[in-house]
């Protein structure tokens, strides 16, 4: 890793012949440090983005995304109100795999900045049902991952028998998990496309002086698949300003019956990130990151004493609910390691082989080295490589859940009931609530102000 834009710029007239590359500089935005990145300027006037990977990890997201645009035809690209980048090319940069596809402008709000009201939070609303409301033939064409209901359920079902083998997990909150995952009305949705994790870093936004800030571009597309809806909200637990906006915004642009469990799963998905932690942690023999884990997971427990997963207590008024326990962990608690536990289902020889480069496969498994200790010693078997056979679900990158603590000032502690207030309808807004809230978000809008995208 560690490569100038220059070296990574080269890699866009092998992705991209004939291209005549003028400029070269880094990419701000570069999947966490995960990869290296950079944007190249043609003389035709378009920038490009460029992220190489060196691991297999990062080399099948970067198949993943590859797959992912390309099965975003022109007639699913109109039917999206925001633009999502164009697929270049790929190559090799050494021995790392390289992605080049379109750099979309805007900039980007974190999480905890998004604020209530019109403009960014009802906008990422309707983006996010927007995608929610392509033809699922868009995902299935391309032979992504599909999965209903049931499996969702299932799937979540182990990674809760995984995560409380691991004597880590607080029993209320085994408990709170099993029961929700028991309750059948929080499973009966519909299936659809899906993001497979959006986060609040995904939006570019561009701002309208009368509206406010709008989405103009989505990036992250390597979970594009067909499943449950809600991991795509389960991001607003680090926004609790805009959370029941950003909800409301997207009910009305949906076009399919309502979904009443909806808000709770999303819920439930994101306390299941610090299970997700603890099992990767686990997996892997990492006694710090199985430490971490399971602070997050006492703080997590201790604020949610008399909170249930249920859809009569989601909106409830006088619930101190998981959200908050969520914000309230100290930004320090997480420890300074890299989170992402990418593992999805795609065989990497196949997804690399669509490219025409049928020469080297990331095809090393991350976990063959899992029952190495860090002298490089062979460890016991201590029953950790089978919980995380017995897991063998399809996660999301677990930058995520950094950054859900990493967005808060608060510390851990009892507070009183922060939910916030009811969604209203969009005519309820008065001058005084659009102009402080667009005035709130251009304060936090200057992240990116020149261009962005992975």
């Amino acid at each position: 890793m560690g490569r100038s834009p220059f070296t990574l710029a080269a890699a866009v007239t092998a992705a991209l012949p004939g291209a005549e590359v003028t400029g070269a500089r880094g990419l701000s935005a570069d999947g966490d440090g995960r990869f290296d990145s950079a944007i190249a300027s043609l003389a035709d006037g378009r920038e490009l983005a460029i992220r190489v990977a060196d691991d297999d990890e990062t080399a099948r997201e970067l198949a993943a995304e590859a797959i992912a645009l390309r099965a975003l035809t022109d007639g699913a690209r109109a039917m999206l109100p925001f633009r999502a980048p164009a697929y270049i090319g790929e190559t090799r940069l050494g021995e790392g795999r390289a992605l080049v596809t379109e750099l979309l402008p805007g900039f980007q709000i974190e999480a905890a900045m998004v604020p209530a009201g019109r403009g960014a939070a009802e906008s990422m609303g309707s983006s996010i049902a927007a995608v929610h409301g392509l033809p699922t033939s868009v995902v299935r064409g391309a032979g992504l991952a599909t999965r209903t209901a049931e499996e969702s359920r299932a799937e979540l079902e182990r990674l809760v028998d995984t995560a409380a083998a691991t004597g880590r997990v607080p029993a209320r909150l085994t408990v709170r998990w099993r029961d929700a995952v028991a309750d059948d009305d929080l499973w009966r949705f519909e299936s659809t496309v899906i993001l497979g994790g959006v986060q609040a870093t995904s939006f570019l936004f561009e701002d309208d002086p009368d509206r406010g800030p709008e989405v103009i571009g989505l990036v992250g597309w390597h979970g594009l698949s067909v499943g449950d809806p809600a991991l795509d909200l389960s991001w607003l637990s680090a926004a609790p300003e805009a959370a029941d906006d950003v909800h409301a915004a997207y009910a009305r642009s949906i076009d399919r019956a309502p979904d009443g469990g909806l808000e709770v799963r999303a819920r439930l998905l994101a306390e299941l990130e610090f299970a997700r932690w603890l099992v990767h942690g686990d997996a892997m023999h990492r006694t710090d990151i199985v430490d971490d884990a399971a602070s997050l997971l006492e703080a997590l427990a201790e604020g949610i004493r008399t909170d249930d997963l249920t859809i009569i207590e989601a909106h409830g008024s006088g619930v101190d609910s998981a959200l908050d326990a969520l914000g309230r962990v100290p930004k320090d608690t997480v420890a300074d390691v890299d989170t992402s536990m990418h593992t999805d289902a795609y065989n990497p020889e196949e997804l690399w082989a669509e490219t025409g480069d049928h020469s080297e496969s990331a095809t090393a498994d991350p976990r063959d080295d899992e029952t190495l200790a860090e002298d490089g010693q062979d460890r016991p078997d201590d029953g950790s490589a089978r919980r995380a056979e017995m897991l063998n679900v399809e996660t999301e990158d677990l930058s995520g859940v950094a950054s859900i603590f990493a967005e808060s000032g608060d510390v851990a502690g009892d507070r009183g009931d922060s939910r916030p207030p009811a969604p209203r309808a969009h005519d309820e807004y008065d001058d005084a609530d659009s102009d402080e809230a667009q005035r709130a978000a251009r304060a936090a809008l200057q992240r990116w102000k020149s261009s962005s995208s992975e």
